[in-house]
């Protein structure tokens, strides 16, 4: 994580004391675990795979996802007191939805009863943002498609900014995933996918990431983050592990803009998007990418 911030640029949103804190991030995923870099901000889990109420996680990936947003990197503190592998935003608060099992698959319905779930308790929790690091291929069903797209974009509409992965099924066109391919959310691709994955979450190829155009001829993803060999929290309450994917990408991203939004709390998802827009840096068409450009941390906090 510290070779993340590095490459995206956090140096100066740090020195302005920017670090999530009071700011709500939904993670819709596997769980997470009781890791120590959490500290006690978790403020909700719930469990749409077997209606559990304690915090877990069978798999690691959503907690993976959760360390890189904001673990506090308490685990990782050098001699120095330096704590080398904490989040973008280790200030954040935490709403957890379940909605994948052990294997990391899951069905459109959980996925489903989270998104009601969330608008139904946005306010109470003060949801920001919602990480969404799964999706589905366009040969799912098309009523299941729309139902997840129509789900995504009224969370939207409602103030929650929604950040999804676009998905490991590059590098041709239309290979992003749902929800990814909504004309409303942001789409995160991986920076530095044409770097083979060394990891533990399954071997991916280089070109990975998945991108566009959509079929409605929507430029996707928007915003690419470092993705690969990613080392953030496991589900071991202490440990650490190295993951590649747009599942990694996205949640740098969602970690950037709760650290935006500490700075911007009065901005709607659409304005934040546009900040994002103007901010990238290299442009897409420096680094010969279809996209807007690299995620760039400072320019999005001035």
């Amino acid at each position: 994580m510290d070779r993340v911030k590095r490459v995206i640029h956090c140096d100066r949103a740090y020195k302005m004391g920017l670090n999530g804190k009071n700011i709500t991030v939904a993670v819709m995923d596997t769980g997470i675990a009781p890791h120590l870099d959490f500290d006690q901000r978790i403020l909700h889990f719930e469990d749409f795979c077997q209606k559990k109420l304690a915090a877990y996680d069978d798999n690691g990936h959503g907690t993976h996802v959760a360390g890189i947003i904001g673990g506090s990197g308490l685990m990782s503190k050098d001699k120095r007191g330096v704590r080398l592998l904490s989040g973008v935003a280790p200030g954040v608060r935490f709403v957890v939805l379940k909605v994948l099992d052990q294997k990391g698959n899951g069905v459109t319905s959980h996925v489903l009863e989270g998104m009601d779930w969330l608008l139904q308790n946005r306010e109470k929790y003060q949801v920001k943002i919602l990480n969404i690091s799964v999706g589905m291929m366009a040969s799912a069903g098309k009523n299941e498609q729309e139902q997840l797209l129509h789900a995504v974009d009224e969370a939207w509409n409602q103030g929650i900014m929604v950040v999804t992965a676009a998905g490991n099924n590059g590098p041709k066109e239309n290979s992003v995933t749902i929800p990814g391919i909504s004309r409303k959310v942001l789409t995160v691709g991986s920076w530095d996918d044409n770097v083979t994955e060394t990891g533990n979450s399954g071997r991916l190829t280089k070109n990975y990431s998945g991108f566009g155009p959509t079929e409605c001829c929507i430029v996707k993803p928007e915003v690419l983050a470092p993705g690969t060999n990613v080392k953030s929290c496991s589900k071991d309450a202490k440990g650490y592990i190295v993951k590649s994917g747009t599942s990694m990408a996205a949640p740098v991203v969602s970690g950037a803009i709760a650290l935006a939004y500490q700075k911007y709390p009065d901005y709607t998802p659409t304005e934040m998007k546009l900040k994002l827009y103007e901010s990238v840096y290299p442009r897409g068409e420096q680094i010969g990418r279809k996209c807007w450009g690299m995620l760039h941390v400072n320019n999005l906090v001035v």
